[in-house]
């Protein structure tokens, strides 16, 4: 027999963030000193009156299938959490309670596109968008936008990207990879574009919680009821509550679509474990202390990571406003050489870091940005200083 995989795989790549990741373990468990830059995951553990919701669960024998798409307490919560953080009114019948927030937008785009459909994407993006989006047999359409312009989209460019065949546009502020936040005023003329086109609007907040400005949290549901009626809210619990092993989101939308995702996770994972979902209850209805305590220790690390980066030269980087994030332009490294070989992009650049330096930054390229570096703050202060030493030790060798 010769085995043939679907030809939809051709065009999906790894994650670049999982790979290198993976790369970062094998050589720590070999006893090589690695630094690692490329975590998407809080460095704090999980708070503590999560973790006793959990065990409690647990003691109690919570332990059985529940509802696909959630318990009834647990839509609860998210409905209230929604009402008392985003003023967004929203029924229990219009959440889904997902493995993790990726599960979620999988399902959306699983239960919303057929062949052809077009989904528009603001570049720089999160490596999964364009892949869950081929992975349903649609099309990503992707928006350039520039540091310049703090990664900001131009409405004339979402205009042109706009089609008879667009089911939907993707925000995700605070953004990964680039930490910045779409103010309001610049949201607002995106979506004086898209109420002159009928199309599906997915806000992708999961990093909501992680911002380092004063200015409210505002998505496109939050500018009108015409916007808010026509929107899919994913969030979940990985990166405000250091829950990323626990894989639980959700997401609040059109009744129409979170039936359609529903029927999708009935016929692949059915319910988020148990026992996570009471912890999850617990998360959104507790005490935000940890919370905040660990948004201000991120907010130090930034201003700690943004400065380093800036002294290196060749190196320049925005002031990231929200996520654990720098995305620094190291577009003058590109064409230099190391060790007698011009370096030809960030991918090369993120192996001979790893390699050479035991260094994990994750490229740009993948994240549709070349002549970027991501790099995690979300670690200690002894680890960015030391990190930060290497990558100016690798710029002190090129030629």
């Amino acid at each position: 027999m010769t085995l043939q995989l679907a030809r939809r795989l051709k065009a999906v790549k790894p994650s670049a963030t999982l790979s290198l990741n993976a790369k970062a373990r094998a050589l720590s468990a070999k006893g090589a000193d690695v630094l690692s830059f490329a975590a998407g995951e809080p460095d704090f553990d999980t708070p503590e009156h999560i973790k006793d919701a959990a065990k409690a669960a647990l003691d109690a024998g919570f332990t059985k299938y529940t509802a696909t798409g959630g318990i009834p307490e647990l839509k609860s919560a998210i409905v209230e959490k929604f009402k008392r953080e985003n003023r967004l009114a929203f029924a229990p019948e219009q959440v889904i309670v997902s493995v993790g927030g990726k599960h979620a937008l999988f399902n959306c785009f699983q239960a919303l596109l057929s062949p052809g459909d077009e989904v528009v994407i603001f570049a720089p993006y999160w490596v999964s968008y364009p892949d869950m989006v081929r992975l349903a047999d649609g099309e990503p359409v992707i928006i350039e936008t520039s540091a310049a312009d703090r990664w900001t989209p131009d409405p004339k460019e979402l205009r042109r990207a706009l089609s008879s065949r667009t089911r939907a546009v993707i925000f995700n502020s605070p953004s990964n990879p680039t930490g910045s936040v779409m103010p309001r005023k610049a949201l607002e003329g995106l979506a004086e574009v898209l109420r002159h086109h009928d199309c599906l609007l997915i806000s992708d907040d999961i990093y909501e919680r992680l911002r380092y400005v004063n200015e409210p949290f505002v998505n496109v549901a939050n500018l009108g009821p015409d916007l808010a009626a026509r929107t899919l809210v994913v969030n979940g619990l990985s990166k405000a509550y250091s829950m990323t092993g626990w894989r639980l989101g959700y997401a609040a939308g059109p009744k129409e679509l979170i039936a359609g995702m529903q029927t999708v996770q009935d016929q692949s994972t059915s319910n988020a474990a148990s026992i996570v979902q009471k912890a999850a209850i617990a998360a959104l209805s507790g005490p935000d202390e940890p919370v905040q305590k660990m948004v201000k220790a991120f907010h130090a690390r930034r201003d700690r990571m943004v400065k380093g980066l800036n002294a290196i030269p060749g190196v320049s980087c925005l002031e990231p406003d929200g996520a654990f994030y720098c995305f620094p332009d190291v577009g003058q490294l590109i064409g230099k050489r190391y060790q007698g070989q011009p370096i030809t992009g960030s991918v090369q650049l993120s192996e001979i870091l790893i390699d050479d330096f035991l260094l994990a930054a994750v490229p740009g390229e993948p994240f549709g940005a070349e002549g970027f570096l991501r790099l995690s703050f979300a670690t200690s202060d002894e680890k960015i200083d030391k990190g930060l030493g290497r990558l100016s030790d690798f710029v002190s060798k090129l030629q």
